[in-house]
């Protein structure tokens, strides 16, 4: 059994799993499409599981079936981002928004929630060691450029740990790698993954990332303390 580590720290980041339309909200915690997403990215996996890419990267079932933690260094802080788009005049002419029923463009405003200064430990564990190992390679040198839930939102240190391949179960790893952020004797959050259907339930498994759907699943939620880094 072996955990592959992820650092997802940035002065912006979201996670969003329930956005609708022009308000697009933000977990307090990466979801497991935005993980799928990194690692996807990392590998040049495309959105479409295409009969010719078998083989050729592992399939999107092999990679939500990853039981996934997260622990949370630093919360940070919600925040969210008006914006507009259309409205006014382009040139001459006036500017909107085009509408799928082709009626009058108009302007359009969304409301973007975001997570400021958090920082994250992201475990995904498996008895599959080889395809951990082929991950963490991925994240060393990404195909496509990282980002954290959003294009805009890039991360302020890299998402590879060059010690991030770790022997050991998922809570077991998560409780004794040194903290991300530079405190250390306190309680920290993790989110597991459970396979019974029981405690909390998230809607962000990714079973088709071209169509847009995704399913459920169950974690649970538990305080541990977090060592300070040794010289800190």
């Amino acid at each position: 059994m072996k955990t592959l580590l992820l650092r997802l720290v940035g002065p912006m980041q979201s996670w969003g799993s329930t956005s609708r339309f022009t308000e697009r909200d933000t977990g307090l915690e990466p979801s497991k499409s935005g993980v799928v997403g990194i690692l996807c990215a990392a590998l040049g996996k495309p959105r479409e599981e295409r009969p010719e890419g078998a083989g050729r990267w592992p399939s999107l079932a092999e990679l939500t079936r990853l039981r996934m933690g997260v622990r949370i260094d630093s919360p940070g802080n919600v925040g969210v981002d008006f914006q507009t788009a259309g409205g006014g005049r382009l040139g001459s002419r006036p500017y909107g928004v085009a509408k799928a029923d082709g009626s009058k463009p108009e302007s359009v405003m969304s409301w973007r929630y975001f997570l400021q200064d958090a920082a994250f430990l992201v475990g995904l564990e498996s008895e599959d060691e080889a395809l951990l190992e082929r991950l963490h390679a991925a994240l060393c040198n990404p195909v496509w450029p990282l980002y954290l839930g959003r294009k805009s939102y890039v991360p302020s240190l890299p998402i590879f740990l060059p010690d991030g391949l770790q022997e050991g179960d998922l809570e077991s790893v998560l409780a004794e790698y040194p903290p991300l952020a530079s405190f250390g004797g306190e309680r920290v959050r993790v989110v597991v993954d459970q396979a019974e259907a029981s405690g909390e339930v998230r809607t962000d498994v990714p079973l088709d990332f071209a169509r847009r759907l995704f399913g459920i699943r169950y974690v649970r939620s538990y305080s541990i303390t977090v060592a300070r880094k040794a010289g800190a």
